[in-house]
C-alpha cells in the first residue's frame, strides 16, 4: 500500500513502523540487532563504513547511520527500539537522542516531557501544518 494512502500518514514528524516500513529498514534493523554483541560493537566503531557493507543498505540508509541522523533512519524504516542499540553503542541515553530528534538540549526536552509533553494543538494533523504555514 502506497504511503499517503494509509489512514496514519497524516500524522506529523511520526513514522509509524508496519509492515512496509519493517521491509524497507531491514538492513537497518538486522545492524542494530548485532550491536546487542560487544564483538560486533567494537568492530562497528573501528571502521563504521566498512561493517555496514554487510547489511545491504542503500546509500541513504547507510549514510544516515554515518551521520547518525535518527529521524531520517526511522523514515527510511528504522524501528526506535532497534536505532537505540546505536545510541547505546555511542552511549547516549534515549532521553538525549529523543532530544536530538525533537531539535531540542537534553534539559529542554526533559522538562517539556516533566511537563506533559508537546501540546496537541497543530499536531495532530499534517494538513493542521500546511493550514497554519500554506
Amino acid at each position: 500500500m502506497n504511503d499517503a494512502n494509509k489512514e496514519y500518514s497524516d500524522i506529523p514528524g511520526t513514522f509509524i513502523f508496519d509492515q512496509d516500513q519493517s521491509r524497507k529498514g531491514y538492513g537497518i534493523n538486522a545492524f542494530c540487532m548485532t550491536l546487542l554483541k560487544a564483538d560486533n560493537r567494537k568492530s562497528f566503531k573501528e571502521n563504521e563504513s566498512v561493517y555496514l557493507d554487510q547489511f545491504g543498505l542503500t546509500a541513504e540508509q547507510k549514510d544516515s547511520i554515518l551521520q547518525r541522523q535518527w529521524n531520517r533512519m526511522l523514515e527510511l524504516g528504522g524501528n526506535i527500539y532497534f536505532t537505540a542499540k546505536l545510541a547505546a553503542t555511542d552511549g547516549l541515553s534515549f532521553q538525549q537522542v529523543a532530544a536530538k530528534m525533537t531539535g531540542s538540549t537534553q534539559e529542554n526536552y526533559a522538562d517539556m516531557m516533566l511537563k506533559g509533553g508537546r501540546s496537541v494543538v497543530g499536531n495532530r494533523y499534517t494538513s493542521e501544518w500546511e493550514h497554519r504555514n500554506g
